[in-house]
């Protein structure tokens, strides 16, 4: 057996963030070639990742960036929280962050099509990355907005996170209010008019069964009960909706807010994810 010297170990970890033994081992078999070495790293990612594809990832990063006009949110997802509280990962959330932002990727598939400088995909990454740790990583969340005025929020423990686009640009502090608004509170959607179609069907349809399985409904038609069931779904946009729901302990809405600092400022993008939900 040739002899494998630290140095080389070390060197072919930079170049690929393997652990140590992994490399060693890597470099034994490849007799020293660096780049037979490599490919037999990739190899062994692509058998965790065949070996775990029923396992779930439920913890990871959250990470986004704003570049002037537009704003970039993904999420690594890896399946313990050691994992995901490695210095390392972190950086590679980063770095596949950086490759979006420069690819300016429109959607999840153009993101892992991306390379990087030496060549790699993105979702080549994602495998290399479950060979590193042993575990499943995935590429859970990505998604780019675009707004004359863009702002983001990630929360304190990296599992969830939002970005938002006004119409033109407000104060910070009102800009993160309002992502810390969308990131505590889900809204399904900014207002009323871009709540998807299936949500608004849906929410409709319990109110009015809601209605038809109250004894006082019971002789009532169907339209009357379908009116009804109009005001509960007032009720679901306020609550549900970003620019509807009240500030978190305060009275006045989210667009009330805004419109206090500028009477023509509004949000027209907002994108928001978390692991686990």
């Amino acid at each position: 057996m040739m002899e494998i010297k630290a140095a080389d170990v070390m060197k072919l970890r930079k170049m690929t963030g393997a652990g140590m033994m992994d490399c060693k081992k890597a470099l034994i078999e490849a007799e020293g070639d660096y780049a037979r070495a490599q490919d037999i790293i990739r190899e062994k990612g692509k058998l965790v990742v065949a070996k775990r594809a029923d396992r779930t990832a439920t913890e990871g990063v959250v990470a986004t960036k704003v570049v002037g006009s537009k704003a970039y949110i993904l999420c690594l997802a890896c399946e313990t929280d050691f994992v995901a509280q490695n210095e390392e990962y972190t950086k590679s959330v980063n770095a596949m962050l950086e490759l979006a932002v420069s690819a300016d990727a429109a959607d999840r598939d153009a993101l892992l099509a991306v390379k990087d400088a030496e060549g790699r995909t993105v979702e080549e990454l994602v495998t290399e990355k479950s060979g590193q740790t042993g575990e499943k990583i995935e590429l859970a969340y990505y998604a780019r907005i675009e707004a004359p005025y863009c702002h983001a929020y990630v929360h304190f423990n990296k599992k969830l996170g939002t970005v938002l686009g006004f119409n033109k640009e407000v104060p910070e502090e009102v800009a993160h209010t309002v992502a810390m608004q969308a990131t505590a509170m889900a809204p399904v959607s900014i207002s009323e008019a871009d709540c998807p179609a299936e949500v608004v069907e849906h929410e409709r349809k319990i109110a009015v069964e809601a209605m038809k399985q109250d004894p006082k409904n019971a002789n009532k038609p169907e339209a009357i009960l379908v009116k009804i069931a109009e005001g509960k779904m007032r009720k679901f946009f306020e609550e549900n909706t970003l620019l509807n729901q009240c500030v978190v302990g305060e009275k006045e809405t989210i667009a009330e807010y805004i419109r206090k600092a500028d009477k023509e400022a509004t949000v027209v993008a907002y994108k928001r994810f978390a692991l686990g939900e």
